[in-house]
Parts: C-alpha cells; sequence; structure tokens
C-alpha cells in the first residue's frame, strides 16, 4: 500500500480537487490511504477565529462555509452536495461553540486544538465525496480515533504504541475492501480524551505515521511545486528540483526552512526506512524529488540553500566557563524550563553563542542567564543552511561558502556539527543577496550568474 498525502494548496477550487481524486484513482492497484489537509488557508482562518472572540470569529466561520459551499457546490450533484452541505452545518455549529469556550484566547488549549481542527474534518469529508462521485469508493475516517498524542496542545507529540495499534485495527479492513480511506491530517486525540493536533503542517507527520503503522511502500507528498528545490524559487528564478535527496538532508533542509516538507515527517520514515516521493499535483507528470533511506549516486556536492527567518541570536559570555564543567548543563537547563528549542550553537572558551525561532521567552531566559553570566539577545536574524551529503567527503566547501558571502557580516557559524550541512546566521537584511550569491556558486554555471548576485 501507499499514502499520498494533499495539501491545502492542492485542494483550494474543484478543479484542484478533481486532479486530486485523477491522482487517487490512477493509483488504486497500489492501495492507496489517503491524507489531506484543511482547504487553502482555512486553518489559518481559524485561527483568526479563536483571536478575534466569539463575534468577529463567527464571521470568519461564515467566509470559510462560503469558501467551502462554492467549492462544494461545483464539485458534487445534488444528492451528496445535500450530505456535505448537512455535514458542514453541524460541524460549524460545533464550532461555534468552541468560539465561545475559547473567548479571545489562542493559547494552546484542548478548545483552541478542536477549533483548529475543523478544517481537516471538512477537506476529508469533501473529498470523500468527490472520490465517490469519480468512480471511486471511498470512507472518511476520524483521525481523532486513529492518532493519539500526549496530553499536551499546540504541537503534542504521538503516541506510537496507541496509534499504531489503532490504525492497524481500523484501515485493513477498508482497504481489504476496495474501499479508499480518507483521512484528516494534522488532528488527533490525546491519552486523557481531549482534542490534540500535530502543531502546524502536522499533515505530512499524519501521513508518515500512518505509513509507519501500516507497513507503506512509500509515502507520497503532493504539493504545488515540482519537489524539493536547489532554494526557495520566490528568491532564485534558477532553483531547480531536485531528482533525489538522503533522509538527512531531508531532514535538515525541513528543520532549516525549506518549505516543502515538515521536519517531524522524516522521523517515522527514517525509522522504519520508507521512501518519501514529493510530486507537484497542478503537474502530476513532474519526476518530483524521492526521498531515500540512504543516498545512491551523488547528484552534487551540495544539494540545496535553505533558510530560516526571525531568529533570535542569544550572546552568553562569563568567565565561569573557564575550565569548568557543567556549565552548558545549566545553560540549556534553562531553555528546558521554559519550554525553547535551540536551533544551532556555537561555543569558545568562555562565551556561548545560539539561535532560536521563538522569542516569547527569551526575556525570561535572559533574566535567569543574568544572575551568572552577561547575557543578550539581538533579534532580526536568519539562519541560511547549505545541505549536501557530498560536504562530508569534499574539502573545500566552507571556503567557497565564504568565499561568495564576501561583504557580508556572519553573526555565528555552525560547521561539523552534522556531516551534511554548513550553517551561518546573518542579518535578515542581507539574507535575501546572501542566499543568491551562495546558490550562484554552487548551482550557476561557471561565470553566470555570480556578478549579478553580488
Amino acid at each position: 500500500m501507499i499514502v499520498l498525502k494533499f495539501g491545502g494548496t492542492s485542494l483550494g477550487s474543484p478543479a484542484a480537487i478533481e486532479r486530486v481524486c485523477s491522482i487517487v484513482l490512477l493509483a488504486r492497484e497500489r492501495t492507496p490511504l489517503v491524507v489531506v489537509s484543511a482547504i487553502g488557508d482555512t486553518t489559518d482562518s481559524l485561527e483568526e477565529a479563536a483571536q478575534a472572540g466569539p463575534a468577529a470569529g463567527e464571521r470568519k466561520l461564515s467566509g470559510i462555509r462560503a469558501r467551502t459551499m462554492t467549492i462544494a457546490r461545483e464539485l458534487l450533484p445534488r444528492r451528496p452536495f445535500s450530505e456535505f452541505v448537512s455535514f458542514l452545518d453541524k460541524l460549524l455549529v460545533e464550532a461555534r461553540e468552541l468560539l465561545v469556550q475559547n473567548g479571545s484566547d489562542s493559547a494552546p488549549s484542548a478548545t483552541f486544538d478542536a477549533l483548529l481542527g475543523v478544517g481537516e474534518r471538512i477537506s476529508s469529508r469533501l473529498v470523500t465525496l468527490a472520490l465517490s462521485e469519480c468512480g471511486g469508493t471511498a470512507s472518511n475516517l476520524d483521525s481523532r480515533d486513529l492518532f493519539v498524542t500526549e496530553a499536551c496542545h499546540g504541537g503534542a507529540s504521538p503516541l506510537p504504541g496507541p496509534t499504531r495499534r489503532r490504525l492497524q485495527a481500523a484501515v485493513p479492513p477498508h482497504l481489504a475492501a476496495g474501499s479508499i480511506p480518507v483521512i484528516g491530517g494534522f488532528i488527533a486525540t490525546g491519552e486523557d480524551g481531549f482534542p490534540t493536533t500535530l502543531g502546524r503542517g502536522g499533515s505530512d507527520y499524519t501521513a508518515s505515521l500512518a505509513a509507519a503503522a501500516l507497513g507503506a511502500e512509500e509515502v507520497q507528498i503532493w504539493t504545488d511545486v515540482d519537489g524539493v528545490m536547489s532554494a526557495d524559487p520566490s528568491l532564485i528564478d534558477s532553483a531547480r528540483s531536485l531528482t533525489e535527496l538522503s533522509l538527512r538532508e531531508a531532514s535538515e533542509l525541513a528543520y532549516f526552512g525549506s518549505r516543502v516538507l515538515h521536519p517531524a515527517t522524516m522521523l517515522p520514515a527514517i525509522e522504519e526506512g520508507i521512501p518519501i516521493r514529493v510530486l507537484n499535483s497542478t503537474r502530476p507528470s513532474a519526476q518530483g524529488t524521492l526521498i531515500l533511506p540512504e543516498p545512491r549516486a551523488p547528484e552534487g556536492v551540495v544539494k540545496s540553500v535553505a533558510y530560516k527567518e526571525n531568529i533570535t541570536l542569544i550572546d552568553i559570555h562569563s568567565t565561569r566557563m573557564l575550565m569548568a564543567h557543567g556549565f552548558l548543563a545549566r545553560i540549556f537547563a534553562i531553555f528546558d524550563r521554559h519550554e525553547t528549542a535551540v536551533d544551532m550553537v556555537s561555543t569558545s572558551e568562555v562565551s556561548v553563542s545560539l539561535t532560536v525561532d521563538r522569542p516569547a521567552s527569551v526575556p525570561r531566559i535572559l533574566q535567569e542567564l543574568g544572575r551568572f553570566s552577561r547575557a543578550e539577545a539581538s533579534s532580526g536574524k536568519a539562519i541560511i543552511c547549505v545541505v549536501g551529503e557530498g560536504i562530508r567527503y569534499t574539502p573545500g566547501i566552507a571556503a567557497r561558502v565564504f568565499a561568495a558571502l564576501e561583504g557580508i557580516r556572519i553573526r555565528m557559524i555552525s560547521l561539523g556539527a552534522s556531516r551534511v550541512n554548513v550553517g551561518f546566521v546573518v542579518d535578515e537584511g542581507d539574507l535575501r543577496q546572501a542566499v543568491r550569491r551562495v546558490h550562484a556558486e554552487f548551482f550557476d554555471p561557471p561565470g553566470q550568474g555570480k556578478e549579478q548576485s553580488r
């Protein structure tokens, strides 16, 4: 069997959903399970509704209903359309009740997670009905009954054992009967029985978890681009689609800003050795990118240049570090207490520099660090990451990177922590120029593009 995951942009219009149905039905011989995100920007609208409060939130829900009805009316004939409208209106009544319970508090909670999950419940039902109208037999399974997470909100970690057991009990009977199961991504239920989510972008995670639990031969992530690119095409006109990536390369790219994959998607695939193929739903004939557990013949020394914006750089200085043990443990215990992940770290005898991408807790972290060190934070930074399996085997890569960045201030460097990447921090104002220069160094033909990028 295979798992096909379709993102929100792949479901944004009647024609787009019809393309999705064609892709799924062409894969019938491989026994597909379908995972869908919310349609378009539905999740963003639901989050805005939660922040706006019940009265203004009601208008957001009305907008979601109007957009969804427009798609469904053109997509479905009268009887299934009436069935869908009844389902949609019942679900939106539930969403209004959740808005009242939530008030205007958008902090992660069971109510907030339940509200954000409405989009996937809508899209999975609509795609199920559309598949049936296109000549398939489809079943809409509720992901809240299948995926179990820890009891926390705003991005919970799945519990593999209970999730595996539920998927293995629920999905195979539908596959055996020739029915295509359709599930919403992103949503789950905590071990305490309350609604949870896997975090924004978590539909990729849903697909990968399902594949690992059911022993799938492949996961296909259908998006609106021709696979994983050598750089963000909105920055680099010459960015190209990559034929293959290793899971290590893909994980680095996902974590450091690639817009195609959710970072956690990689984990179940790494553990089970399941390949992931990234494809374009608007151009199904395009080759896309195949992500394999281990690299095959190298396609190039550097595969891609990724970046991550809105980074805060924290510099910590203390002479107590000199010849002392336990100092780093003390620092990272503070970040742990404030549930703040660190992206990159660089150390010297008496200094530590590190980056975070969630600045909300930084003032409290600085206050604690100030008890035993001099610590300061600088916002408005960006991480740029040069990724490729070939980096570990090829001398001089860092020299080429930094030669390309001549004249641009580099605030921090990470080299050697990963054998497949070179990372560095620059001011956000230098981001576009830095990415263009580095991409030109490794991807443009000699003598072309470099001068222009400078």
